[in-house]
């Protein structure tokens, strides 16, 4: 099992929790939510829960909950900049659906 970051994805997280002062990582999960029935939850993390998975790529730490590990099982976070926009971007092999805006996913 594992999550995996895309170099400049793990440059954002990196200079965030640089720029934060303190944390262990990124947080990556999901939540019930959307038409298509779950969503991405990310947060930065200073304290690991029990049930915390911790993956390290390219310097960062991920860090999962086991609940949540199901559904991200292989999935690169990226984090893109096209013009104005920028933001993280999933690729999560586990999808079989998404709704129209883009905000959840079906597995």
């Amino acid at each position: 099992m594992s999550i995996k970051l895309t170099v400049p994805a793990a440059k954002h997280v990196a200079a965030f929790l640089l720029h934060r002062g303190k944390g262990i990582g990124l947080r990556l999960g999901v939540k019930t939510s959307g038409c298509s029935g779950m969503a991405y939850v990310l947060e930065f993390v200073d304290v690991l829960n029990d049930d915390d998975v911790m993956f390290e790529d390219k310097g960062v730490n991920v860090i999962v909950d086991k609940k949540s590990l199901v559904y991200l099982d292989g999935t690169e976070l990226d984090f893109v900049k096209e013009g104005l926009n920028e933001g993280f971007e999933f690729n999560n092999p586990n999808i079989n659906g998404e709704c129209g805006c883009g905000e959840s996913f079906s597995v």
